[in-house]
C-alpha cells in the first residue's frame, strides 16, 4: 500500500532569512511552540488514559499564561470598543488554525451582540474554502496578504488584529503592516516574544504557552490561548459598548427559537416581571430586547426608547439612565 499523496504545488526549501516588507522573518532563536515537549516523550506509547492526562496537564498551563497578558487584552477591547463606537470595524486576520479561530469568533458576534457582519471580520490565507480545507501555501506570502487586507480598505477608524501562533506568517505580517501604513490600529495575538508581527502592531498580545504536546501543533494549547484571548477582545469591546446588562446578553438577535427563549428569560431577570408580561413588551418593542428593557427599566414608550438608545450609541444603561459613556 502507497501511503504517498500528490503535492498541489511544489514548494521549494528557502534559507532560513526571508525579507517580509520592511522586516526578516529569521530563525535566529528557538521558536517555543515548535519545540519538543519533554512532558509528552513517548507520547506513541502512552495509554489513551495516560494520553489524556498529558494533554489535560498542559492544557491547564493555558489560563495562565494569558493571564499574564491581561493588561495588553485590556489596552485592545478598548481599542476595538471605539472603533466600533466611532463606525470602524474589527478585522482579523489569520492563517491556518489561528485562521480558523479568528473566523469562529468574528462569525459569532452577530447572533450574540446583534452587530452587523461588516463591523467584526475576518481575513483567511487561501480565503473561506481554507476554512475546511488546508491551504498552507499562501501563508508563504506577504503580498497575498496585502492584496487581501486591500480589498477592505481600512483606514485609521479600523482596528486590524493579526493572528499568529508562532508570530512569522508572512501572510499575517504583510496584511498588519499594510493596514498600519494606511492608519489603521494593529494588535498581534501570538504565542511567542519578538517577533516580526510585534514588530508591525501597535499593540502585541502574547501567551507563552510553551511546546505543545505534539511538536509544533498549534491546534493545541496555541489555539486554545487565541480562543480565550479573542473571547475576551469581542466580550470586552461589547460589554463597554453596552451590548451587556449586568452579565446578560440583552443585544441578543432572536432569530431562532432559542434566542427567542433566552431573550424572554433576559428580560424577565432584568425587569423582574413574569413571562406574559415580557413577551407583551418584547412584542411592542418591535422583538428588540434593548428597547423592551428601555422601555420597562426607564418607563418610557417604545419611541422614547429609540431615542434614548440612539443617543447612547445602543448602550443600554446609558439609555436607562439617558447619559453618555466616554470609551
Amino acid at each position: 500500500m502507497t501511503l504517498e499523496a500528490p503535492l498541489e504545488r511544489t514548494v521549494e526549501l528557502q534559507p532560513l532569512t526571508q525579507k517580509v516588507g520592511t522586516h526578516n522573518v529569521s530563525d535566529p532563536v528557538l521558536i517555543t511552540t515548535e519545540t519538543a515537549n519533554a512532558a509528552s516523550a513517548g507520547f506513541d506509547m502512552k495509554s489513551a488514559l495516560e494520553i489524556a492526562r498529558i494533554i489535560n496537564h498542559e492544557d491547564a498551563k493555558v489560563a495562565t499564561a494569558v493571564k499574564k497578558a491581561l493588561p495588553e487584552i485590556a489596552i485592545v477591547i478598548d481599542m476595538v470598543a471605539r472603533a466600533l463606537r466611532d463606525g470602524g470595524r474589527l478585522i482579523y486576520v489569520g492563517a491556518g488554525s489561528s485562521g480558523r479561530i479568528a473566523s469562529l469568533d468574528a462569525s459569532e458576534c452577530p447572533p450574540t451582540y446583534s452587530t452587523l457582519p461588516s463591523q467584526v471580520q475576518y481575513i483567511m490565507a487561501g480565503g473561506p474554502k481554507a476554512l475546511a480545507s488546508a491551504s498552507d501555501v499562501n501563508e508563504d506570502s506577504p503580498e497575498i496578504g496585502q492584496r487581501d487586507i486591500a480589498r477592505r480598505r481600512p483606514t485609521r477608524k479600523d482596528v486590524v488584529i493579526g493572528v499568529s501562533a508562532s508570530g512569522r506568517t508572512p501572510y499575517v505580517i504583510g496584511a498588519v503592516e499594510y493596514a498600519r501604513a494606511r492608519g489603521a490600529k494593529t494588535a498581534s495575538v501570538t504565542c511567542n516574544q519578538k517577533t516580526p508581527l510585534s514588530e508591525v502592531s501597535d499593540t502585541t498580545i502574547v501567551a507563552e504557552v510553551g511546546p505543545e504536546v505534539v511538536s509544533g501543533s498549534t491546534r493545541m494549547k496555541a489555539s486554545t490561548a487565541q480562543k480565550m484571548i479573542l473571547n475576551m477582545i469581542t466580550t470586552g469591546a461589547m460589554t463597554r459598548l453596552g451590548y451587556v446588562y449586568d452579565n446578560l446578553m440583552v443585544n441578543v438577535h432572536m432569530k431562532n427559537a432559542k434566542l427567542v427563549e433566552r431573550g424572554i428569560r433576559v428580560l424577565m431577570s432584568v425587569c423582574d416581571i413574569d413571562r406574559e408580561t415580557a413577551i407583551r413588551t418584547i412584542k411592542s418593542a418591535g422583538k428588540s430586547i434593548p428597547i423592551a428593557v428601555v422601555m420597562l427599566k426607564a418607563n418610557v414608550d417604545k419611541m422614547e426608547a429609540v431615542r434614548r438608545l440612539t443617543k447612547s450609541d445602543g448602550n443600554v444603561r446609558l439609555a436607562i439612565d439617558d447619559s453618555r459613556l466616554e470609551l
